[in-house]
């Protein structure tokens, strides 16, 4: 009879578990996380530029919190998507170009399949950016993980800007012929039908625009016709002349002339500005549609950049470097739930994008996996003046060999290191203060009066490396980068270790 007793007892406090699952579920947030490709922060009117008209985004960041201090830790896209899935640096990920893909059990601690396996409804529209494998040595990848979502929307590669030639979303194609509207349309489906259910969910869309080659949608030429643009304070080739020479030896620094920074500066800032002012209006979409649906009070919304973008700054286009235009993105963060938010609260506390996942999982209240780089922004939404790094680490490996590097931020310091010294060239450090210095004018790592401030700096570069050393994948070439890097060690030691590329030349200091 006793036994009997106790079964009756636990199967009923094993139903009560179970019905009470959905009540837990609903009080968890839900959560959007939208992200731009190649975004720089000087294109949001929130981060201070009164030439560009970003509406919803700009309510947005009044709603929440602006982080002024976030960096994307590799200013590339399939590297920066990876670490934005995982919270890992790249050197952890081993996904890059020209490097290999994620490895699939790398995937699978990610937050989107974190959270579905804790009960939340999952959606990814957009430009994934990365693929996976099974092991290293796997000659093919395995297929886009669509069935790992509820709801699907991404496609290979770069994808397109025409909805009918992004197999998921031909259906969107004629009401949105342009990619990054139908992604808002997308969005408005999925929280539509997500909110009719007892359960959570993250929406995660990451918008092609406004990487290039550049498509805007012709419904938004109104909004910049004739525009005229100021030009960043650091424009032009005069203010890159302190650069260090290898980072004038890839397509970054000729792009200052072939992509017409030079002499069509306001057309093509112009086709830029336009781009981002469609994916407000996608923003727009989404956050109308959280709102009618009911489920704005409890949906966290998170917007950044995979990268950021060197418009004719220091005379220099495109990404990848560690400079301030191409490694520091926005990041606005809104949760409704929070005290802060409707206060216009801004964060000078260094971020990264090894802080996304971290985050999403920390809100979703699902445990973050080890080992991990990030730590969740949470804390910095209840308390902007608080701190969750002492540094963070930007990383090149992609491209000629000459701008391979690896550098430390801190609050408001920077420090680079250029480990190439064939060509001519030297190994070559950089200094930044970026407390008075934000746009990266003058190389002090020479300069007396930094003499404490190097070394502080280097300690902490010589700490990274040695991180790297420890950490970095066993495959697609990352583990001789800590080598490469280590700054003590002379060329002869590193110059066979660099991957087999055409030897990088000086590069011209004058305009071709």
């Amino acid at each position: 009879m006793l036994n009997r007793k106790r079964t009756v007892f636990f199967c009923i406090l094993i139903l009560l578990t179970i019905f009470r699952l959905p009540a837990f579920a609903d009080e968890r947030p839900n959560i959007v996380f939208l992200m731009t490709d190649d975004q720089s922060t000087y294109s949001l009117g929130c981060y201070g530029n009164s030439d560009v008209k970003t509406p919803n985004l700009d309510r947005l960041a009044a709603a929440g919190v602006v982080f002024d201090r976030h960096y994307a830790n590799t200013a590339i896209c399939m590297a920066s998507r990876a670490t934005v899935m995982t919270g890992l640096y790249e050197y952890r990920t081993g996904c890059n170009f020209t490097h290999g893909s994620m490895l699939e059990s790398t995937w699978k601690r990610s937050y989107p399949v974190l959270l579905r396996d804790a009960g939340y409804r999952t959606a990814f529209a957009g430009k994934f950016g990365f693929e996976t494998k099974a092991n290293p040595d796997d000659k093919d990848n395995l297929p886009l993980p669509s069935d790992d979502f509820d709801m699907w929307g991404g496609g290979p590669g770069q994808t397109n800007y025409a909805t009918k030639h992004n197999e998921s979303m031909k259906s969107y194609a004629k009401e949105f012929p342009h990619s990054t509207l139908s992604y808002g349309a997308f969005g408005r489906d999925f929280i539509n039908q997500s909110a009719k259910l007892n359960q959570p969910f993250c929406l995660s869309i990451s918008f092609k625009a406004p990487h290039k080659p550049a498509r805007p949608d012709r419904r938004f030429d109104h909004v910049y016709k004739d525009a005229t643009f100021r030009k960043p304070l650091n424009y032009g080739r005069e203010a890159g002349a302190h650069f260090s020479p290898q980072s004038k030896t890839d397509r970054q620094y000729e792009r200052f002339h072939s992509w017409k920074y030079a002499d069509r500066y306001d057309e093509v800032m112009a086709t830029y500005h336009q781009q981002i002012h469609g994916v407000d209006a996608a923003v727009g979409m989404i956050v109308k549609a959280l709102e009618a649906s009911g489920a704005a009070e409890n949906t966290v919304i998170i917007f950044t950049s995979d990268n950021g973008f060197l418009c004719g700054s220091h005379g220099y286009g495109s990404k990848v470097l560690p400079y301030e235009e191409a490694s520091h993105v926005p990041l606005i963060m809104f949760d409704p739930r929070e005290e802060n938010s409707g206060k216009q609260l801004r964060c000078d506390a260094l971020s990264g994008l090894i802080d996304i996942a971290p985050t999403i999982l920390d809100l979703a209240s699902i445990e973050i996996p080890e080992p991990v780089d990030g730590a969740s922004l949470v804390s910095l939404y209840r308390d902007p003046k608080s701190s969750i790094h002492d540094d963070i680490t930007l990383t090149n490996v992609w491209g000629h060999p000459a701008t391979h590097s690896l550098s430390v931020v801190t609050r408001d310091k920077k420090y680079i290191y250029w480990a190439y010294a064939g060509g001519g060239m030297q190994a070559a450090e950089e200094l930044y203060d970026l407390g008075s210095d934000s746009l990266e004018m003058q190389n002090v790592a020479k300069r007396s009066g930094y003499e404490s401030t190097m070394n502080e700096m280097r300690q902490r570069y010589d700490q990274h490396v040695r991180a790297w050393k420890s950490d970095a994948v066993p495959f697609h070439n990352y583990q001789q980068y800590g080598t490469i890097f280590d700054r003590h060690l002379d060329w002869d030691s590193k110059k066979d270790l660099y991957p087999n590329k055409k030897p990088a030349k000086k590069p011209q200091q004058k305009p071709n």
